[in-house]
């Protein structure tokens, strides 16, 4: 049963700007070395960091309310072997899932040269 969705979009141009501004610093507070690592051997890595933070974002409002005290760190966004996005969650977003009984996340994400869009939605087992 569906019970949370979410959605977000952002410039690509705001993820660029927060990276000549802050560098490895705003790098280490969003996103993990996983997360870069992917990034890193893309052409345009800032597109896809966009797309993440995104992503990233869809997931806490998909929560309810983006004041919960969840770091976007630990809100991992990776892809399976097929390249289908999939949410990791660590510490307190895991924390919040399991208190929320929820059993999957599901999303989906894309982005141009200009944008980077994302919607995220929380299942729960009917018995869950």
């Amino acid at each position: 049963m569906i019970i949370g969705t979410g959605i977000d979009i952002i410039e690509v141009l705001r993820i660029k700007r927060a990276l000549n501004a802050w560098g490895s610093k705003f790098l280490g507070r969003v996103f993990t070395k996983r997360e870069l690592s992917y990034a890193n051997r893309k052409k345009f890595s800032h597109e896809n960091l966009a797309a993440r933070f995104a992503c990233k974002e869809a997931v806490l409002k998909a929560f309810g309310d983006t004041r919960v005290g969840i770091r976007l760190k630990n809100i991992e966004i990776l892809n399976d072997s097929k390249g289908k996005p999939e949410v990791i969650l660590h510490k307190e977003a895991k924390e919040f899932a399991n208190n929320n009984n929820l059993n999957k996340i599901i999303v989906s994400m894309s982005h141009t040269s200009n944008y980077a869009v994302s919607n995220a939605i929380l299942w729960r087992d009917r018995d869950g």
